[in-house]
């Protein structure tokens, strides 16, 4: 089928990223929240984003400004039935991402093309919630989404053929690599990722090394652009938690236990940058390490 309308869920940082490059490759796009706040923070976010790439000489003014007007905003899902392709971009929960996709089935065309940005949960289990596991298949970008070039294409068992390439047009459209993914705990990236930042908490948990240190030693000795510690605060210490418990839970396996750190990070609300506190303490003009 031919997708010229995108359904974003989640006006968050992913899904303002998503609703910003879908809308810059010509996709009418409605993008969703519970809270108005939060829709009239994503546009907010989203227009500062372009106005950054107008001042790199990425885009024109006149292509800002055409993108922006192809950006509506909803509280409801009903909103988003009427869409080719719907990308759900909510919290890293598996029952909150069940909810959504039980209440937004009712207001789907039955063509409509039904994907999860989930970092890591089962493509498969998401999709037999639904009307259409046929159609449906996990469509994960990478944070920051105008910045990274890579989408994750993860196919249940059930997706079909016609359903990946759709989706892998709309990648070829925005000017992004595609990159086939089992559906297995975590997929390709997080399933690197993920443990060695876990891996630096638990350095830093038995007294290896500092925050500092760390990042430093993996900044200048493995040529990484940002440390594993502050790359989990730009994550979001939540999200890192909710994807090692996948690893841990799917795979049945103890190297991919959670550092007790990470989690009293978590249950602090130390969740990172999005929290002002995390493996650095961002309320300053300067992050400052927090151990």
């Amino acid at each position: 089928m031919d997708i010229e309308s995108v359904g974003v869920i989640g006006a968050g940082q992913m899904g303002n990223g998503i609703a910003h490059v879908m809308a810059l490759a010509g996709y009418n796009v409605v993008l969703n929240d519970v809270n108005q706040t939060a829709l009239d923070s994503a546009l907010v976010q989203i227009q500062k984003n372009m106005a950054r790439q107008v001042s790199r000489e990425k885009i024109t003014q006149s292509t800002m400004d055409t993108a922006i007007a192809r950006i509506q905003t909803s509280l409801s899902l009903a909103d988003i039935g009427a869409t080719d392709l719907v990308i759900e971009a909510a919290t890293e929960r598996e029952s909150v991402k069940q909810a959504i996709f039980d209440d937004l089935l009712p207001h789907l065309k039955p063509e409509t093309i039904l994907t999860s940005n989930t970092s890591s949960i089962s493509i498969t289990r998401l999709a037999s919630r639904t009307d259409r596991p046929e159609r449906f298949m996990g469509f994960h970008f990478m944070n920051p989404v105008p910045v990274m070039q890579l989408v994750e294409l993860i196919r249940g068992i059930a997706t079909d053929e016609p359903t990946f390439t759709a989706c892998q047009r709309v990648v070829e459209r925005l000017g992004k690599t595609s990159a086939s993914a089992e559906d297995f705990p975590a997929f390709i990236v997080n399933r690197i990722l993920m443990p060695m930042i876990n891996e630096a908490v638990y350095t830093l948990y038995e007294g290896v090394g500092s925050v500092k240190s760390i990042d430093e030693s993996m900044k200048l000795g493995a040529n990484h652009p940002m440390g594993p510690l502050e790359l989990a605060d730009f994550i979001g210490l939540d999200t890192c938690l909710a994807i090692m418990n996948v690893l841990h839970d799917g795979l049945a396996d103890t190297k991919y236990r959670p550092c007790p750190l990470l989690t009293k990070y978590v249950e602090a609300g130390w969740l990172g940058r999005k929290t002002q506190r995390g493996f650095y303490d961002y309320r300053g003009e300067t992050p400052v390490p927090t151990r």
